[in-house]
């Protein structure tokens, strides 16, 4: 008889935030969010605990966070320490075993039935040697299968975050094996994944609220009401998961998107934006070995209308210039000259690996591979106004 799988769920407590605490110590222990300021249409990314006590969460508006909780002092993020932060973590989670899942910078499963441990040890010791040697808080989820540890770390942490009101949780939850539905029972039924908020109300108009009461519906019955996704539903309510560690996601676009302060109706302004937007979306490419077929453009007008365009080149290109030049006819077929824009962004799709020869235009090829790379080195180590392409001025 086959063992039943080990699998851990681990997630970094307000992730943004202890590393901001380590940048700055002063902050320990006071109400503060991560994100931009109000004036910026800011949103909250990451509070703290002291503030999350006082009703501010992710996602939430900064202007709401201040009305909330007055005394919220806003940090403005710094991403390469944070990326820094997660490549440690998760070097600590490679160094147990290679099916390692990441799912974002603070977020990733692991598998390790075949450790001799049991998952439980193995979490505990975890948990401590990361808070030891990066001092940074994370809570644990452990089961057999994905879904219900990611589940059991979200209990873990809402239970603990009850009891401590303003400090991490630092929770470990196990669920042990044939327990699955059983620990899952009780839960209200927008816990499981695949439920969102619309799956939610009809599940509500037919008396469903808690996941237990989801289990006990007929299969046939659930397929009937919501098509493929009643299947899913009725196996994840009974704590059924068997996909797999999946250690590689294949990356299917590339973007970067930025929404202005105040909107913008400037087209040069507008302009040097998508330009530089090319340039970054570019060295991503480059950096990940890959070529683009298909340029895309979004924009949000100030009454929140969004729209998207794209275009799909004649041949694969991880040309900074081509990017900027399709993004530009884009962009002047979809905007009014004086039009003002909420926010403007980029990206390439339909992603293939570059191939290892050059074709006919080998020098050319060549050299303007060499000058992105060149470019691409320099933007990275001194920022990105240390150099970059000319371009013609522009003219409305």
């Amino acid at each position: 008889m086959d063992q039943p799988r080990q699998i851990i769920h681990l997630d970094l407590d307000a992730f943004y935030c202890a590393v901001e605490e380590q940048l700055d110590p002063s902050l320990c222990g006071l109400p503060f969010a991560v994100g931009r300021r109000p004036d910026q249409r800011g949103v909250v990314s990451s509070c703290s605990y002291a503030a999350r006590a006082r009703g501010v969460r992710s996602a939430m508006p900064m202007a709401r966070a201040l009305q909330l909780c007055p005394q919220l002092k806003i940090i403005s993020p710094h991403f390469a320490a944070y990326h820094e932060a997660s490549r440690k973590v998760m070097a600590h989670l490679h160094a147990l075993t290679s099916l390692v899942e990441q799912l974002s910078i603070d977020e990733a499963f692991l598998d390790v039935s075949e450790l001799p441990e049991s998952a439980e040890s193995i979490g505990r010791r975890l948990q401590a040697k990361i808070q030891a040697e990066t001092s940074l808080p994370c809570s644990l989820g452990i089961a057999t299968n994905k879904l219900v540890a990611k589940i059991a770390t979200d209990v873990g942490k809402t239970a603990k975050v009850a009891q401590k009101s303003g400090s991490p949780p630092k929770a470990l939850t196990v669920v042990p094996p044939g327990q699955e539905a059983q620990f899952l029972a009780p839960l209200p039924v927008n816990m499981l994944w695949g439920v969102g908020r619309k799956t939610a109300e009809k599940l509500s108009q037919m008396n469903v609220h808690t996941i237990g009461e989801l289990a006990t519906f007929p299969d046939s019955e659930l397929a009937k009401r919501f098509g493929k996704i009643g299947w899913d539903l009725a196996k994840r309510a009974k704590g059924i998961d068997n996909r797999p560690i999946v250690t590689e996601h294949e990356v299917k676009s590339i973007s970067q998107e930025v929404t202005f302060a105040q909107d913008v109706s400037d087209g040069n302004k507008l302009r040097q934006t998508l330009r530089r937007q090319s340039e970054r979306v570019t060295q991503q490419l480059h950096k990940q070995g890959l070529t683009a077929r298909t340029v895309k453009i979004k924009i949000r007008w100030p009454d929140f209308t969004t729209l998207t365009h794209q275009i799909t080149l004649q041949s694969p290109a991880a040309d900074q210039e081509v990017f900027a030049r399709t993004a530009m006819q884009l962009f002047e077929d979809a905007w009014s000259v004086g039009k003002p824009v909420r926010l403007l962004g980029m990206g390439v799709s339909n992603l293939e690996q570059q191939p290892r020869q050059l074709g006919l235009w080998d020098a050319d090829v060549s050299k303007e591979r060499h000058l992105q790379e060149a470019i691409t080195e320099l933007q990275q180590r001194f920022g990105d106004e240390v150099i970059g392409r000319g371009f013609p001025e522009d003219e409305e």
